[in-house]
């Protein structure tokens, strides 16, 4: 398949090598911002393409969005910290385009949810175990709590009607690490995801091109996973 890549940062390379390791052509490669092309343009240079990978920057999200519902090039979404959802929506059903979204395109940790969500299910029907999350990163990382630690306590107050507890930590060189404890008087279960680097994003952004060829609407990268490890509708 042919990819264009919006952001040519160290996520935006990655990406690109692996598409080529498997096989797909890049087409064109633009930068974070898109500084000086209209929308009109920019979806002009996207026309051809057979998907759209978007690691840029979070005030660009809609003007990438835009662009490409415009080109009727689906969009995977790669970009974190952006906010305006229901605009994106919307203007994937004007221009009957495709996107795919999600906090984080990690396919492990995609199913991490999932187990998380049914251990919760389990736990939160005894009692006497109290649940929490900690997560670890490098000193860079800005957002404290992560994203990624925001999601696994939404999915878990679901099940427990109360908010979880996050404990963040920031220092050196520490990769993305999240935890997820069930704690009682008489033992504790701790469920562990450990990023090693960043090749799992771009391998679960590829994936998901791959899958949103040939569709319509908006999807959550956890649809995306549910349906090829078989859990859709469960």
């Amino acid at each position: 398949m042919k990819l264009a890549l919006i952001g040519s940062g160290a996520m935006g390379q990655l990406v690109a090598s692996l598409a080529r390791k498997g096989g797909d052509e890049i087409g064109v490669v633009f930068s974070s911002s898109n500084t000086g092309q209209t929308v009109e343009e920019f979806s002009a240079h996207l026309k051809g393409h057979d998907a759209a990978i978007d690691f840029s920057i979070a005030n660009a999200v809609l003007k990438n969005v835009e662009a490409c519902a415009r080109a009727r090039v689906p969009l995977v979404e790669g970009t974190t910290g952006w906010s305006q959802h229901d605009r994106a929506k919307q203007l994937v059903a004007e221009y009957d385009a495709a996107l795919v979204y999600g906090a984080n395109f990690s396919v492990g940790m995609n199913i991490f949810y999932r187990i998380v969500q049914t251990a919760s299910d389990c736990f939160a029907k005894i009692d006497q175990y109290a649940p929490f999350i900690e997560e670890a990163h490098h000193s860079r990382k800005r957002d404290a709590p992560s994203g990624t630690a925001l999601r696994l306590s939404e999915l878990m107050k679901e099940r427990y009607q109360r908010g979880i507890p996050i404990a963040s930590t920031r220092a050196g060189y520490i990769p993305g690490t999240h935890r997820v404890g069930f704690d009682s008087e008489a033992d504790q279960v701790l469920l562990t995801h450990a990023a090693r680097s960043r090749q799992g994003f771009a391998s679960g952004a590829l994936l998901a091109a791959h899958w949103i060829v040939g569709r319509k609407g908006v999807f959550e990268f956890g649809e995306v996973i549910d349906e090829i490890v078989g859990l859709e509708g469960k």
